[in-house]
């Protein structure tokens, strides 16, 4: 079967698609042993023979879908340029991985981790709007006037950030917990959501993707998607 250089590294399980258009343009990529970073290069898996960084790329004979409760202090990435943690330090298997989206550094909570490149397409795909819930731990009252600038979506050196679903669930006179739903992911855009109104967060935790939640999975832990959580996401496909 032929198909396009970047969606064959991906369904390899290498990265996202993406991230895998990013590993060609850096030129670590081959394809019978010529360098390719030509971004509409065709491979047919039972005749090229790919390599990334040297490795030969093989389709997965199965996919492995995990959800992992991320804790803060590791970053979403398979190797970290700054000799930080990494997530893939608390997983066991013998399948190479990589996640579907991310998480900050500093923010923990619920991430998905697969090798199947077309179903990490599909989850961070802008046009299947998959809502991710986060709960912010800020400190202060957050007030109700403060609720409204951040659901209209506030205004950051001149350019509007997208609308938000925002509630106020608790203040114990010191730190208040707000639960923020968005479906558009921009770097940092709920912490910078929050400083835009002068508010610090201690803590931030995503719980839910669009149906799924992150429920009682220990920090650090990771658990099998179940096979309705699986056709949730491929509904779309």
């Amino acid at each position: 079967m032929s198909m396009r250089l970047n969606k064959f590294l991906s369904s390899c399980g290498l990265a996202s698609r993406r991230k895998c258009e990013e590993i060609i343009l850096a030129g670590r990529v081959s394809v019978n042993g010529q360098t390719v970073q030509n971004l509409s290069t065709v491979v047919d898996e039972k005749k090229d023979k790919v390599c990334c960084d040297g490795k030969e790329m093989k389709l997965p004979t199965e996919f492995v879908y995990l959800k992992m409760n991320k804790p803060k202090g590791y970053a979403c990435t398979a190797s970290d340029e700054k000799g930080r943690k990494t997530i893939f330090d608390l997983v066991e298997s013998d399948v190479r991985l990589f996640n579907v989206g991310r998480l900050d550094y500093d923010t923990e909570g619920l991430i998905l981790l697969t090798n199947d490149g077309d179903f990490a397409n599909l989850v961070t795909h802008p046009k299947y709007h998959f809502e991710k819930e986060y709960i912010a731990t800020v400190e202060g009252e957050v007030k109700e006037g403060d609720l409204a600038v951040l659901r209209k979506g506030v205004v950051i050196d001149g350019v509007r950030m997208p609308t938000a679903k925002v509630k106020l669930l608790s203040f114990d006179g010191k730190w208040s917990k707000v639960s923020v739903i968005i479906d558009e992911g921009q770097n940092h855009q709920v912490r910078r959501m929050f400083e835009a109104i002068g508010k610090d967060i201690k803590l931030l935790k995503r719980v839910r993707i669009g149906d799924i939640h992150l429920g009682g999975l220990y920090r650090g832990k990771t658990k099998p998607l179940t096979a309705e959580e699986i056709a949730y996401f491929k509904k779309g496909m």
